[in-house]
């Protein structure tokens, strides 16, 4: 009972779906060349309603109520392409673990298919990847990005003779932080022979917990630096070795959104969770 009307379940769920269904069309609209078409409709039909209602004009209101189904299948028409997408939206959630679009690649397959990219150019790079130490001194010497990892913007930052394609690039939380960095250069005597980007790559590794991809200018070889040791690789098999070192870096990104039954099983082991707490607590 609220203010003298009574209020039952039925009406609190239709009143629910009602807001639902609306804020989804906002939220779709807004932004678009259409949402001034969808809010002077709305106007339109708010002022029609309150007009033949106050004024009692019943032949009026037939009229309009008539016209208006006229008028709400004119507006899928003009609505679209947001109802495509909508469409499309809806079709491509995922439920029960079953995906129906395809995924997309996640920041350390994006990062490895740009370097075996450079690779096969021969184009030299240096790509640092935070972990637990954080880089941000390193990150200071160079130019901030704070960009997505994306396969051109990687090529095109380390292509010559761009004036970001010397020094290294940071990459943290799956996000290009900065490039154009400066790195430590080790002094160990079995590097002696090696280019300035594999000693400033096992420089930094030495310092920090970082996994450092280092790629040659003149070869085309891919190294990896990690813990102060540099893994040379020139095999076939070096993406599929380049992908595991950057999914080893990089453990907290996730391969798409959770499905259903993973919130499901969320939710079921934080109640159980929080059943042992209580009993342990209870004397």
């Amino acid at each position: 009972m609220f203010g003298g009307v009574q209020i039952g379940f039925n009406d609190v769920v239709q009143i629910l779906i009602l807001y639902l269904g609306i804020y989804t069309l906002i939220r779709f609209v807004r932004g678009t060349r259409n949402a001034q078409v969808l809010l002077g409709f709305c106007l339109l039909v708010v002022s029609l309603l309150l007009f033949t209602y106050l004024f009692r004009f019943d032949v009026l209101a037939r009229v309009f109520y008539f016209l208006l189904i006229y008028l709400a299948l004119s507006m899928v028409v003009v609505f679209q392409q947001e109802i495509r997408r909508m469409l499309a939206l809806v079709g491509g959630q995922r439920l029960f673990g079953r995906q129906y679009v395809l995924r997309e690649p996640s920041a350390s397959e994006k990062l490895c298919q740009a370097v075996t990219h450079l690779s096969r150019a021969r184009i030299g790079a240096l790509i640092a990847v935070e972990r637990g130490i954080s880089l941000g001194s390193y990150e200071d010497s160079g130019v901030k990005l704070d960009a997505l990892i994306s396969h051109e913007l990687l090529i095109s930052i380390f292509t010559p003779p761009l004036p970001l394609h010397d020094g290294g690039v940071i990459l943290q939380d799956g996000r290009i932080a900065a490039a154009h960095c400066l790195f430590p250069v080790s002094n160990q005597p079995e590097l002696a022979t090696s280019g300035m980007r594999h000693r400033a790559a096992v420089g930094l590794s030495e310092e920090t917990d970082a996994v450092i991809v280092a790629v040659s200018e003149e070869t085309g070889r891919i190294s990896v630096a990690h813990n102060g040791r540099l893994h040379r690789y020139s095999d076939e098999k070096v993406e599929k070795v380049l992908l595991r070192w950057l999914k080893k870096a990089m453990p907290h990104e996730t391969s798409g959104p959770p499905t259903l039954t993973d919130w499901l099983k969320a939710r079921v082991t934080k109640l159980l969770n929080a059943r042992g707490d209580a009993r342990k607590e209870t004397p």
